[in-house]
């Protein structure tokens, strides 16, 4: 709304001292255009802001100057919530939302803490897109439109209509009641009912949603975290999941449990090495997970396994020991 965004506006003015108007259409996310014309309808309403000319000259507002906030909207309370995980308000298509959210948050400060929050924000770096090893760590995409619709049925408890291409599947259209959305690792994840049973939809593969006036079948309250878990526990015991018995060097004990679904047991050998007993979704998984760790671990059971290893092993040895 163009409201919230004249608001947003006038904060980053407060905040920032002077913005030329290419900063503040960056920010805004708008137009250049745009922010010149939303500058002169604040003038007229007289909000003391003024151009400076010059090489470094931009927006500013008169010194003293200050707005009165009421309240947040409601994307912006959202926003809040989700805000310990940057990732989560862009998972959920909530980023604008929480960065108008922050804005009001600081303005609202006192003056005399403002600086300092300000200098404590830029010390703290909460999930940058690469990790130590330049590895570039890239959420899923999803349409706002998608996200939006969802969210709008989640919220106001109407069925939901969605086009979805499940794996290996022609896409179909389905109609579900929406219980509430996860996000996991940087996949989000609808979590639904139809004919009354439950039903797991990850977002990126929504590829069209559409709210509709039917009211949902669903209790008024639910416990997202515990119905999670429930989904993880059946989809971690169901399908064509397998169990591996490994030795495994303890450098590279966690590389192995991010990968499995499970790890059923574990213990440790003579020498030093462990032993665990881990689930894999399936046996394709199994042998991606082991060939990654190398001479790291060693698949003891099952036998087809460690015959598929050994294969792929002397595979890789007789291209690279031919004589060229």
């Amino acid at each position: 709304m163009r409201a919230d965004r004249l608001v947003s506006l006038v904060l980053l003015l407060r905040q920032h001292g002077r913005l030329s108007a290419a900063t503040l259409a960056r920010e805004l996310e708008v137009s250049t255009r745009t922010v010149l014309r939303d500058i002169e309808a604040l003038s007229a309403a007289g909000v003391p802001v003024y151009a400076e000319r010059g090489r470094h000259g931009g927006f500013a507002l008169l010194p003293g100057f200050r707005t009165e906030l009421t309240g947040l909207n409601h994307d912006e309370a959202l926003a809040l919530l989700v805000a310990g995980s940057r990732r989560g308000a862009q998972a959920f298509g909530l980023g604008s939302a929480l960065a108008s959210a922050m804005l009001k948050v600081v303005d609202a400060l006192p003056e005399s803490y403002r600086d300092t929050a300000a200098g404590a924000a830029q010390r703290l770096l909460i999930d940058p897109e690469t990790d130590l090893l330049s590895r570039r760590l890239v959420a899923e995409e999803v349409p706002d439109t998608i996200v939006a619709e969802v969210l709008r049925a989640a919220f106001s408890g109407h069925k939901l209509r969605i086009h979805y291409a499940a794996v290996d599947q022609t896409p179909k259209w389905r109609t579900v009641d929406p219980i509430g959305l996860v996000t996991v690792r940087d996949q989000s994840y609808l979590l639904a009912t139809r004919s009354g049973a439950d039903r797991t939809y990850r977002l990126s593969r929504i590829l069209a949603a559409e709210q509709l006036a039917e009211p949902a079948q669903r209790p008024g309250r639910v416990d997202l975290d515990r119905a999670w878990q429930e989904r993880s526990r059946r989809f971690r015991t169901g399908g064509d999941q397998v169990t591996v018995l490994v030795r495994l060097d303890p450098a590279r004990r966690e590389e192995l449990v991010g990968t499995a679904l499970a790890v059923r047991t574990e213990e440790t050998d003579a020498d030093g090495r462990l032993r665990l007993e881990v689930t894999f979704q399936d046996r394709r998984h199994a042998e991606w997970a082991l060939w990654q760790l190398a001479t790291s671990a060693e698949a003891l059971t099952p036998q087809w396994l460690r015959d598929s290893l050994r294969d792929r092993g002397a595979a890789i040895a007789t291209c690279y020991g031919a004589s060229s």
